[in-house]
């Protein structure tokens, strides 16, 4: 395998991969890294459908895509991952439906593992509901199905959206009752024990993982975390959320590094996913 100059990355466009992509965006680093990755942005099932198609060398992708690509290779050391409760990943109910009586839920199309996982906790829960694709606009989803999934930034925007209309009069959109959230890590947790892993570098079977790629990745990884207030007041600028919020996301409910747990995680994902029909047996390699 040869690695072509520069590779191609399918970045993610969301305020959790921020910390991971650091270097790549900010100097001193930046000008170095471009002369070897070239970035695309793109949604993270956007990602991985351009590594599957070697649109991209190198994706964020999704794990749930590992399970049905078993050439893909996972790049050691960075994750998006969650070890409680994540806040950018929720399914949202009316207060007067509860949980097990959900039959339809509109799902955010922008990520294939959240789907994957929401799928298997329902059928861990004995939850019997159908999932359609949607985009990320609560009130549309709430007019069509009995549930919402949301993921990435918009999930975000929704809890201060819900927030908010708890303190104020009913809207007609809002007139069928009160809206509630579920954290959907928060409550993976509490039923299986595991972490939740969002995502992962992965690289096409084109490429050859060298010393330096990991470096690289890992390297904007650690540069990213040290740099939180940095990325707090620059996405507080980009999204209608206070720099604390930004900052108390990215360092209390994301965890960056792929250690042993969310190595485990992954595989009791993989194993739970397929023994409740939601993903193939083939277990990927970790």
């Amino acid at each position: 395998m040869i690695n072509q100059i520069p590779l191609r990355i399918a970045a993610i466009r969301f305020l959790n991969p921020a910390p991971l992509m650091w270097d790549f965006t900010h100097p001193p680093h930046d000008a170095v890294l471009a002369n070897r990755y070239r970035l695309d942005w793109m949604l993270p099932s956007a990602c991985a459908e351009a590594l599957i198609a070697r649109r991209a060398d190198l994706g964020l992708v999704p794990i749930a895509t590992l399970a049905t690509n078993p050439e893909l290779q996972i790049v050691p050391g960075c994750t998006i991952a969650s070890k409680a409760d994540v806040r950018s990943l929720i399914l949202v109910r009316r207060a007067g439906m509860s949980l097990e009586a959900i039959r339809t839920v509109a799902a955010d199309s922008a990520s294939r593992s959240t789907l994957a996982y929401t799928q298997t906790l329902f059928k861990l829960r004995g939850i019997r509901a159908r999932f359609v694709p949607a985009a990320a606009n609560l009130n549309r989803m709430l007019a069509s199905a009995d549930a919402a999934m949301i993921i990435g930034d918009a999930a975000l925007l929704a809890i201060e959206e819900i927030n908010q209309s708890r303190n104020q009069p009913a809207t007609a959109a809002q007139d069928s009752g009160e809206l509630l959230y579920h954290d959907l890590a928060g409550l993976w947790r509490e039923t299986t024990g595991l972490a939740w892993v969002s995502a992962v570098w992965a690289a096409g079977p084109q490429v050859q993982v060298t010393r330096q790629l990991i470096d690289d990745l890992n390297n904007s990884r650690i540069h990213g975390s040290a740099r939180m207030d940095e990325l707090a007041g620059e996405w507080s600028q980009k999204l209608p959320l206070g720099k604390k919020l930004i900052r108390d996301y990215l360092t209390k409910n994301i965890h960056y590094e792929l250690d042993q747990e969310c190595i485990d995680a992954m595989r009791g994902f993989f194993r739970l996913a397929a023994e409740q029909g939601v993903l193939p047996s083939h277990a990927p390699r970790i």
